[in-house]
């Protein structure tokens, strides 16, 4: 089996963990990955999801896991290493944003959003991070996001924002620190994909209109335009790129 869309890499007998695995860019990596012959130990809360991307894909290994968990964290570490003793590659890609006027966001609601997508990044990126490092090799990839290295305006994001920031400096600061390891820790910030988390926003025609319109390509990404960048780093054609962001957004960031 090869990999969705047209691009593929040899990943056979490699293990993978992917998060937030249940839908949008997390299924679509897990299903990336698998195709690409490595086992993938795909991770989220919904495992009725997952059980049914295991029952269409081969090498799919559904487990459940809340990654703002510590006991469910340690589950999923302990589980995918036992599989063969290492893991090669974590994708931290489990996510979400609510937006809303910073002035009408509680300190509960921005620490909900630190939680998820900023605090369990680090925690789970230490966490395999130890295995990997003991093993001399592997590759994290974080999903950050564009909206950690450019404002949200004109829509409201500030705690999300400030999550997805972390997320991109935690990367370089994460992938310097072990860059004599054999451990590369890198970043993907998609630009504006549809997914779950963008589907009310692209709803509302103003907020589809407005993202075309301010995309220099003039238009919204395809799920299988963040393959590459993917692949790229999961693989061994990454080995001399650390502590890296990958923006892949039609041009937002460079204007």
């Amino acid at each position: 089996m090869t990999a969705p869309g047209t691009l593929t890499a040899n990943l056979a007998g490699r293990v993978a963990v992917v998060t937030g695995a249940s839908s949008g860019l997390g299924m679509r990596f897990a299903e990336l990955l698998a195709g690409c012959g490595a086992t993938v130990f795909a991770a989220a809360r919904r495992r009725e999801r997952l059980d049914a991307l295991a029952d269409r894909v081969d090498g799919i290994v559904p487990i459940t896991c809340d990654v703002t968990d510590a006991d469910a964290r340690q589950e999923l570490h302990d589980a995918a290493r036992s599989y063969q003793g290492a893991v090669d590659l974590l994708v931290n890609n489990a996510g979400h944003g609510e937006g809303k006027p910073a002035l009408e966001e509680t300190v509960e609601d921005f620490e909900r959003t630190l939680t998820l997508n900023l605090t369990a990044t680090f925690a789970l990126a230490t966490l395999f991070g130890r295995s990997m490092i003991e093993a001399g090799q592997g590759s994290i990839v974080n999903i950050a996001s564009i909206l950690g290295m450019v404002a949200a305006a004109p829509s409201s994001q500030a705690s999300y924002c400030a999550a997805k920031g972390g997320v991109v400096n935690l990367t370089r600061e994460l992938g310097c620190q072990w860059a004599s390891t054999g451990v590369r820790v890198n970043a993907i910030a998609p630009g504006w994909f549809p997914s779950e988390v963008t589907e009310d926003f692209f709803a509302d025609e103003k907020g589809g209109s407005w993202v075309r319109r301010n995309t220099p390509m003039g238009r919204v990404g395809r799920s299988d335009e963040l393959d590459g960048a993917m692949l790229l780093l999961a693989s061994d054609a990454s080995s001399f790129m650390t502590g890296q962001i990958l923006a892949v957004d039609g041009g937002w960031t460079a204007r």
